[in-house]
């Protein structure tokens, strides 16, 4: 009896002591970017970036995602201190109509409010997909593969949502994507599509003129979707309703995708000149995934970096700008997506940063607001494919250059190639290497010689640069005059 009686007290009192302890909160280790570190390359370090000024960046052309929390994807009270340091200026969330309206013509948004004013606080500006439906009024209106509706009754219903979400919001929001992939749903034609923008368009006009209004969050550059969508914007005088075009590119090869958005926006911009196209959403995983985008590819935290530095850098060299995907790893039915800067647990925690956040964070105070993007041409003696961008100041004076390998999907490899190469007309001085991932700056050394050499027909001005040895790998590398850089 005095057994049992034992085993009832131990049962009632010590074990639920065990389940309930809670280990304290330690630092996760971060490996895969401490590795990164210890290979940057071999030129003398001089320095790293400093990442502590995100309240007074001019940034206006980053973004990054925090999407998913409509449908409790992520919990944003658990990783929002992440934000504000990251450097962007804007932050994508998606307004959840079925999580805003759960009884008919009842609006609930404290879960949006918490959101938006946490972005806001912390020196972000939010901006909200409407998109996806609500299962009051449509089936499966709370799925990614939701379609739009075409009866009137339902589109009664999304006018009057959309109108209490942008009153209520007033000035706190101040741009709005229409949808979110309609082209990947073949029931989504261009024509309901159209009707769906003009209706919701027409609405955020009306109760917030200053809001700017994007169309549609394609699943690609998509020019044969977004063409049927304009001409019926075009024929029925809708054109002025929209402000921006939004679409997402997400290839292996980030650099393959150029050819394809260059033509989209040369599309886009045939019907309205100063129509602009925004990379609404893309990035990369870090593991193999068997669902969403780029899924079924060998992806580690090394390529995810390197990847999302590569789009981030192509995207500037056009002029347009980005919104990073995502902030944090989305719970989703059916995994836990890795294309997270930070990585997260099964309770919406934050486990550690990942190399690619690093990574984002220092090109946002490298490539400000202050910094545009110009023409440079370079001869380059390897067998690699380079691309090179210039990187000029406000005044149009030259003031760096950035390069990196293009041809091959991002590797893990850490070692970098030591390349010959000759910047033309690339009249920059006391300049300073700078490997964004790191963070880390380098001088130079000897490496640089300035003009031509005799007999060589590849350098015949002064204001040629040649480079032998210098670092390169399959991501961005920067070559910056040092009176740009603020190092810590």
């Amino acid at each position: 009896m005095k057994k049992i009686l034992a085993s009832i007290l131990f049962m009632a009192f010590v074990v639920p002591m065990a389940f309930a302890y809670v280990a304290p909160k330690t630092k996760h280790p971060e490996p895969i970017y401490a590795k990164i570190k210890v290979h940057c390359t071999q030129l003398s370090k001089i320095g790293q970036i400093d990442v502590s000024d995100a309240d007074n960046l001019t940034r206006s052309r980053w973004s990054v995602g925090t999407e998913g929390l409509d449908r409790n994807y992520a919990t944003f009270s658990k990783y929002k201190e992440y934000l504000g340091p990251l450097g962007v200026a804007w932050s994508r969330f998606q307004s959840g109509w079925a999580k805003c309206e759960q009884k008919k013509g009842v609006y609930d948004f404290a879960w949006l409010d918490e959101c938006v004013d946490g972005a806001i606080e912390q020196g972000v500006k939010p901006w909200l997909s409407l998109s996806y439906g609500n299962p009051l009024y449509c089936k499966g209106g709370t799925t990614l593969k939701s379609t739009v509706w075409t009866d009137e009754p339902t589109m009664k219903a999304w006018r009057n949502y959309v109108r209490a979400i942008v009153r209520h919001f007033g000035d706190r929001v101040t741009a709005y994507e229409v949808w979110n992939e309609p082209d990947g749903q073949k029931a989504n034609t261009p024509a309901i599509m159209a009707e769906l923008l003009i209706n919701t368009a027409e609405v955020v006009r009306k109760e917030n003129p200053k809001a700017k209004i994007y169309a549609l969050g394609l699943a690609a550059p998509n020019c044969a979707y977004i063409k049927e969508v304009l001409d019926i914007l075009k024929s029925r005088g809708k054109l002025h309703l929209i402000d921006k075009v939004t679409f997402h590119a997400y290839y292996p090869n980030p650099d393959n995708a150029t050819v394809a958005m260059k033509a989209f926006r040369n599309l886009v911009q045939s019907y309205r000149a100063d129509l602009e196209v925004f990379h609404g959403e893309v990035g990369c995983p870090s593991n193999y995934e068997y669902g969403h985008a780029m899924k079924y590819n060998e992806w580690d935290e090394y390529k995810q970096a390197k990847w999302d530095l590569r789009r981030m850098a192509n995207d500037f060299a056009m002029n347009i700008p980005t919104s990073i995907f995502s902030l944090v790893d989305l719970q989703y039915p059916n995994l836990l997506q890795s294309f997270g800067l930070v990585r997260m647990n099964l309770m919406h925690e934050p486990m550690y940063k990942r190399p690619v956040y690093y990574a984002v964070q220092h090109f946002t105070r490298l490539l400000h607001d202050g910094i545009q993007p110009v023409e440079l041409k370079h001869t380059a003696f390897h067998n690699r494919e380079i691309q090179s961008v210039g990187l000029a100041n406000k005044s149009g004076e030259m003031v760096g250059a950035m390069l990196w390998f293009s041809d091959l999907v991002p590797t893990n490899t850490l070692d970098k190639d030591n390349v010959s190469i000759i910047l033309h007309n690339f009249a920059v001085e006391d300049l300073v290497y700078v490997e964004p991932i790191t963070g880390f700056v380098h001088d130079l050394g000897t490496i640089l010689t300035r003009g031509a050499n005799e007999g060589d027909a590849t350098s015949e001005t002064v204001s040629d640069l040649r480079c032998a040895g210098l670092p390169l790998w399959d991501a961005p590398i920067l070559l910056i005059k040092r009176s740009e850089l603020k190092l810590q």
